[in-house]
């Protein structure tokens, strides 16, 4: 215990630090959004396309990489994912054409992995009864995306475009440079020794990866989806110029992170479940609302900002459900696929928000269709859970 408990917070904190950059490459589209729409002249479709790619390959490669962290540890997979992504964060950057942008903004996606790495490495340096806090901790990197709706906006102007990325692309070098020196895996965990594929049918055999994945698709799904596409909806519906936008997506992602750590911390002292039950209770009252087109700046902004603290609970509220509920040594494999799932909730919903546009002139239906699939995640949360005890036999503490 003494070992653990000497590495836990400079690998929390390097960790965190890691998932928040490698997270601000993964959405240095979407602020851009605009930007690029009047450029290339993308329809809304088009521009909501642009978007989304990212997310799909930020999705299903944490299942690939979940099990990697499994084999070969945190410490390593942090390091090669800083360093591939830099590829893609480079070529973004110098793209002029749309067939380019969404080919380097699939492989963008790459960073966005990096999710499925941090879980099992931050779990494997601390007690069940702890994970909680830990893995809401770490969540809090997802701000990456905050400092990307602030800064990368404000960098293009300053510098350009192709100079934005180079300086991304740098922070990216040092950072693998960093964890490789700096981090290390847990003295409590071990590499996994059997095959990928296996783990992967046994992980998908475990009736809490589905249960789990669901949950994760409706909370992390809806930041994902508003923290990438925010930008574009505020200058379609308000008439913000970029940076406005993005200073306002900036806040509407410090109030998930913040919320992030706050849902995992209270999980840990109540249940996950009850505060999944929060967190959809909210989603599904801010949705309604938001589909009333609230106007700004204090109505909408509160109301955006309410929508992400209690989506953030639920990202932290799930996390510790998946720390009950799994066994320690499978943990990096059904992070991955719950996850992809997370990821690829947030895929769908700036494609349809574009399409509702088109269509509509609005995103009423839009907001409507997430007040829905909130409600039915918190009836589902209620029935699969509601005898859920208050802790677990293999989360309580040791020490």
């Amino acid at each position: 215990m003494a070992g653990l408990r000497g590495g836990q917070v400079p690998n929390l904190a390097l960790a965190t630090a890691a998932f928040a950059l490698t997270f601000w490459a993964w959405n240095l589209i979407g602020p851009l959004s605009g930007s690029y729409s009047k450029l290339l002249h993308l329809s809304p479709t088009q521009t909501s396309a642009l978007v989304a790619i990212p997310v799909l390959v930020g999705s299903l490669g944490r299942i690939p990489v979940g099990v990697l962290a499994d084999k070969f540890g945190g410490r390593l997979m942090f390091t090669v994912i800083c360093f591939v992504s830099i590829v893609p964060v480079l070529f973004v950057g110098w793209s002029s054409s749309y067939g380019a942008l969404l080919f380097w903004g699939f492989l963008l996606g790459i960073p966005g992995t990096s999710f499925a790495i941090g879980i099992p490495f931050v779990n494997a340096w601390y007690e069940p009864a702890r994970r909680g806090l830990a893995t809401g901790v770490f969540g809090a990197g997802m701000g990456g995306t905050a400092l990307s709706a602030f800064f990368t906006p404000r960098l293009v102007e300053a510098v350009g475009r192709p100079a934005t990325h180079l300086i991304m692309g740098a922070a990216l070098a040092a950072m693998g440079v960093i964890m490789w020196l700096c981090s290390r895996n847990s003295p409590a965990w071990a590499p996994s020794t059997e095959p990928a594929l296996p783990r992967m049918r046994d992980a998908m055999k475990i009736k809490a990866t589905w249960q789990c994945a669901f949950l994760y698709a409706v909370a992390f799904g809806g930041f994902v989806a508003f923290s990438t596409y925010l930008p574009t909806l505020l200058q379609n519906v308000y008439d913000f110029a970029q940076t406005e936008a993005g200073l306002r997506t900036a806040g509407f992602s410090i109030a998930a992170v913040v919320a992030r750590p706050l849902g995992g911390i209270l999980s840990d002292r109540t249940t996950p479940v009850r505060i999944l039950l929060i967190s959809f209770t909210g989603a599904v009252v801010m949705a309604v609302v938001l589909a009333f087109n609230p106007p700004p700046e204090i109505p909408a902004g509160a109301s955006f900002v309410l929508m992400a603290f209690f989506l953030g609970l639920g990202t932290g509220g799930v996390f510790a459900l998946v720390a009950r509920l799994v066994e320690p040594s499978r943990v990096g494999t059904v992070t991955g696929l719950v996850g992809a799932a997370g990821g690829l909730g947030g895929y769908f919903p700036p494609l349809v928000m574009g399409a509702v546009y088109t269509a509509t002139g609005a995103y009423t239906v839009g907001y409507l269709l997430l007040a829905l699939t909130a409600l039915i995640a918190l009836f589902y949360t209620a029935r699969a859970f509601g005898g859920l005890p208050r802790h677990s036999p293999t989360s309580r503490r040791t020490d």
